[in-house]
């Protein structure tokens, strides 16, 4: 056993000599001992010789390195092409180890390990010393192997050696890769690092040896050694494992040794980091997040908005779909245009809509500064007035509405809505709510929030930035194309002027081609053979004019010379004036519509706060032009705070007047075929309506269905009135205490309405039952039930939402019903207030017959009692009467009821 031990060290020297020297001085010892032990056990001479010469079959392992691709994990590929040429490496192998016959050297198994790039070969040998018959085979083998060029390898280069297997060969497939460090496990007793070191440094330089750490108890101890190269990691691995080795040089304990990979981190540092350290990593975490962000899907974003203006992703802009739909669709369909598309403005009608279509056209003529205002009341035209001059101009518009976002019942849905209204994609909205969910996890790991989740005010701004980049992108390359178009333009006007001085010179004999001398020698060719013939005046085939007087010809010359300085000084002008529109339209337009607070909470009001900021940045910044399309004028505050340094274009549309109204509705009429002459009622009839497109344009449909002007007017009252009594009213009780008003509120100002075209707002206002109350008049407003006119920026006068509204009102109020049913809950509310008058009265009469009883004795003291005690008597006096009118009108409006319900 110590001799086998003895040798196991000596193999492991640091030189070839020291190892043979060992390995004879061992097989030396052992001779003589078994010489020894063969005397003393023996009987006869003649059975121990026969014993000496019997030879034993033995068998053993070899390891050869770098036959295949060390296999690093999973994803390692290359572990694939060591597979295609596993059966070939092997026949070589084979073939090569079989040449050595030292010993009767025999192959027996050639067992792949391509997890670890290596070939475990058995063989079988005959020796009589194992220990130096080992090294004498193994001797061979090297030699042999490099006289053939190495160890056949899986990429052409030979690297790999011949290795004796000291343990036993394990030929495992867990998912344990190689890896630099060894770990070795002691089965016994620890070894010390020296031993170690002695044992593994044949295979390769060591790095470190950390020795072993203390294990709780039953637990096995290990040390770690870490090598160079993983060539050496691998080797160790496969051909120390389960060896059996002395721990110390003295000791005859023998320990066995259990190799495994260790990966250079451990399988939870990272996560042990991260949990450590949390107020490194997470911001290190969010900025590398951002930067990504801000890297890859910004650019992708800018790119999907300018796909948006340019409507690259719109099937009905592809040219195969317009021809497939002209040639299909359009060709067999019998419809026909429809006239309704002509614009409201047409010569001669509606002149207050031709003056708006001007100045908005003359706004998008120039270079933007400001916003552009459009404001009139629902129904003017506004939508189709923009729609019409788009249509006409060609330009390219982003249209955000308002409107459909303010719909939006979470910050997600609005957040998602404007990115497709504005072509921002990708957008992940519902990160928002795992961001808040993790600020909430660090605000307890590291004591705050790790400011990952961002507000809804944050998140608009981010995607509105994003599509101003894109609409910056889109004027660019406008204005690039224009530049091209341009200098393309010169370019053929260049060559028009190059052909006409040709063709002139042509015809007065002063030019010809130069390739004829090439082919005919003519001239200068035929002479020196290089050149083109120079033609002057002198060659010209037409005779000369006469000359002229010098004085003459300087005057003709001078006049000539100022008439083409002027012409080329207009053509600069012409052209710069040229190049600013063709700028100007080469711009997007952004259309932001229902630019109003009514309803939306505070959601639509960070909305709004955040439109009027970028759509002024925009503006200011010439990216494009800015139409920003609102209901009501009261709008144009929450711009004008955005833009404080310049004046906000303004374009108001209103009602058109009667004559113009009329103009519009004849020539509907008789573009449709439809007879346009009214009677001066019907005239009358269509004045009901006043100027208010959605009105006319209704008007016009129920006339071409075949209802004549008094019913289609009559028609649109009817619709009017179920309207307005069922959003101004509610369908019941529990429905009106759902609206911003009491139903005695909309009541009273109905009916003074149907009075008269317009009352005074501060009379209303401070009047029952609105008692200086404006919210109620604001929010009906917003409704469109009435519009509130202004003198000098303040409210004065109160007219009905829309024209139709006068006699709508009328209609309601002259309903005996509703009249009656409306006025006796009006006048239940007024009689609550008087008797709570009188009641008030009464108290202070009861206080200041005490206070008159103190003050008896004080003149003074008592005339000021009685004045004031015969005030509240007067006081108590007309709201007792009002109370009685009031009763007994009541009275006979319920006997109104009475009859109606009978």
């Amino acid at each position: 056993m110590y001799q086998s031990r003895h040798l196991l060290r000596a193999l492991a020297g640091p030189s070839t000599s020291s190892r043979l020297l060992a390995v004879r001085s061992v097989t030396s010892a052992g001779q003589r001992r078994h010489y020894a032990e063969s005397a003393s056990t023996s009987t006869a001479p003649g059975d121990a010789v026969a014993k000496e010469e019997i030879v034993q079959t033995d068998e053993g392992w070899l390891w050869i390195d770098s036959v295949f691709p060390v296999r690093l994990g999973r994803w390692d590929l290359r572990a694939y092409a060591g597979y295609a040429r596993e059966e070939t490496l092997l026949q070589r192998l084979r073939s090569l180890l079989s040449k050595v016959k030292t010993h009767d050297f025999q192959v027996v198994a050639v067992e792949p390990h391509n997890k670890d790039g290596g070939v475990f070969v058995k063989f079988a040998f005959n020796a009589k010393d194992r220990d130096s018959a080992l090294q004498s085979i193994l001797d061979s083998l090297r030699e042999c192997v490099h006289s053939h060029g190495g160890v056949p390898s899986w990429w052409g280069i030979s690297t790999g050696e011949v290795w004796l297997v000291r343990g036993k060969p394990w030929r495992e497939d867990l998912n344990r890769y190689a890896s630099g460090i060894v770990k070795i496990t002691f089965d016994g007793p620890d070894v010390p690092e020296e031993a170690l070191y002695d044992l593994l440094r044949p295979y390769g330089t060591i790095i470190d040896i950390k020795p072993a750490s203390p294990a709780p108890a039953g637990v096995l101890r290990s040390a770690t050694v870490t090598f160079r190269n993983m060539r050496s990691a691998t080797t160790t691995r496969n051909t120390v494992h389960a060896a059996k080795i002395p721990s110390s040089p003295s000791s005859q304990t023998v320990t066995t040794l259990r190799t495994s990979y260790q990966q250079p981190i451990a399988a939870h540092a990272v996560r042990d980091y991260i949990t450590s350290h949390p107020k490194i990593f997470l911001p290190v975490l969010f900025f590398l997040l951002g930067t990504l962000t801000y890297t890859i899907f910004d650019p992708i974003r800018v790119l999907m908005v300018e796909g948006k203006m340019e409507n690259w992703f719109d099937l009905k802009e592809f040219a195969i779909y317009k021809w497939i739909r002209a040639n299909t669709v359009e060709r067999f369909s019998f419809i026909t245009t429809d006239s309704s598309v002509v614009s409201l403005a047409s010569e001669g009608v509606w002149k207050e809509r031709q003056d708006a279509e001007n100045a908005l056209e003359k706004y998008l003529t120039d270079l933007p500064t400001t916003i552009c205002f459009v404001h009139g009341p629902q129904g003017s035209g506004k939508t189709r007035m923009l729609t019409e001059l788009l249509q006409k101009s060609g330009r390219k518009a982003m249209v955000i509405n308002v409107g459909e976002l303010s719909k939006a019942n979470s910050d997600m849905t609005l957040v998602s809505g404007l990115a497709i209204q504005t072509g921002y994609w990708p957008v992940f909205s519902f990160l928002n709510s795992v961001n808040n969910l993790i600020d909430l996890a660090s605000v307890g790991v590291i004591g705050q929030k790790a400011g990952l989740s961002s507000s809804l005010t944050d998140q608009l701004k981010q995607i509105l930035d994003v599509v101003g980049r894109g609409l910056a992108r889109v004027n660019t390359s406008h204005h690039n194309q224009h530049e091209r178009e341009v200098k393309q333009a010169q370019l053929k006007e260049v060559r028009v002027k190059e052909a006409a001085a040709r063709q002139e010179q042509i015809e007065k004999g002063l030019w010809h081609d130069g390739r004829i001398d090439a082919l005919c020698g003519n001239g200068v060719m035929s002479e020196l053979g290089v050149g083109v013939e120079h033609f002057g005046e002198a060659d010209a085939d037409a005779p000369k004019p006469a000359p002229a007087n010098d004085e003459v010809l300087n005057e003709k010359r001078g006049q000539m010379q100022s008439e083409e300085e002027k012409q080329e000084e207009e053509a600069k002008q012409k052209k710069q004036r040229a190049e600013d529109l063709q700028s100007s339209q080469s711009m997007p337009v952004v259309i932001i519509k229902n630019f109003e607070s009514k309803g939306g909470g505070a959601r639509k009001e960070e909305l709004l706060n955040v439109l009027a900021q970028w759509a002024a940045s925009i503006a200011d910044g010439q990216v494009a032009h800015v139409i920003v399309v609102s209901d009501n004028r009261e709008n144009v505050k929450r711009l004008a705070r955005a833009l404080p340094s310049k004046p906000l274009n303004q374009i108001s549309l209103s009602d058109a007047d009667n004559a113009s109204a009329m103009s519009f509705v004849k020539q509907k009429l008789h573009d449709s075929g439809v007879d346009a002459k009214f009677t001066q009622q019907q005239m009358a009839y269509i004045d009901r309506l006043g100027g208010r497109a959605s009105d006319l344009e209704s008007l016009i449909h129920k006339v071409r269905s075949g209802l004549t002007v008094e019913e289609a007017v009559e028609d649109i009252v009817i619709r009017g009135v179920s309207e307005l009594r069922k959003n101004a009213f509610g369908d019941d009780v529990e429905d009106a205490k759902n609206l911003p008003w009491s139903r005695e509120q909309a009541w009273i100002l109905m009916k003074q309405l149907s009075k008269q075209p317009q009352i005074s707002y501060h009379e209303v206002l401070m009047d029952f039952p609105f008692k200086g109350d404006e919210t109620p008049l604001r929010s009906m407003e917003h409704a469109e039930l009435i519009s509130i006119g202004t003198v000098n920026g303040r409210p004065s006068t109160i007219r009905p939402g829309k024209p139709v509204y006068k006699y709508v009102f009328e209609r309601l109020v002259h309903d005996p019903t509703f009249q009656a049913t409306q006025d006796i809950a009006f006048n239940e509310k007024v009689i609550a207030s008087a008797e709570a008058t009188v009641r008030a009265c009464e108290d202070e009469l009861l206080t200041l017959k005490d206070v008159d009883a103190g003050t008896a004795s004080w003149w003074g003291s008592k005339r000021a009692v009685e004045m004031r005690a015969n005030h509240l008597l007067r006081k108590m006096r007309a709201a007792q009467d009002k109370v009685e009118a009031l009763e007994r009108q009541n009275a006979q409006l319920k006997k109104v009821l009475a009859k109606a319900k009978a």
